[in-house]
This record gives structure tokens, sequence and C-alpha cells, in this order.
């Protein structure tokens, strides 16, 4: 059985853009981490990871921590400093 989707008339506001253009810095850092950890789970096979591929997933999630204070302070006026 087949179910067709309904096409997509809405498109997205400028605020919903906005949102995403805030938050792109976050989802780009996690993105970083996820491809870090798609690297450990390939050399757990190929004679386990490296110093560099540790090093590297340190930094992957350094900069999502980064990434999502910059973000809370950007969007929460209380927590600018």
């Amino acid at each position: 059985m087949r179910k067709h989707l309904a096409p997509v008339t809405a498109e997205p506001t400028a605020a919903d853009l906005a949102a995403i253009d805030a938050e792109w810095p976050l989802i780009a850092a996690e993105l970083d981490v996820l491809d870090a950890e798609i690297t450990m789970l390939y050399a757990i096979d190929h004679g386990g990871p490296t110093a560099l591929d540790w090093r590297r997933l340190r930094r992957a999630e350094a900069r999502v921590t980064r990434a999502a204070a910059d973000l809370t302070t950007r969007t929460d006026p209380h927590r600018a400093a």
C-alpha cells in the first residue's frame, strides 16, 4: 500500500528562517560531533581510534558547548554578560 504525501504549500516565514539562521552554528557543531563519532565507530573495526580521532571528538564536543552557550546568550537578554 502506497501512501501519498500531501504537497507542502506553506513556505517558512521570515521568523522561521531567522531562527534557523540563529541556530545554525549549533547545528553545524552537532553535525561535526556526529561525524567524529562515526569516524570513531569506523576506527574500532580498523585498529582502534587514534589520538587524533579522540582529539577531533573532544574539539567537536567543545564546539557544541560553546555554540549552545552563545545561542543562549544571544536569545536570552537576561543572560548577556
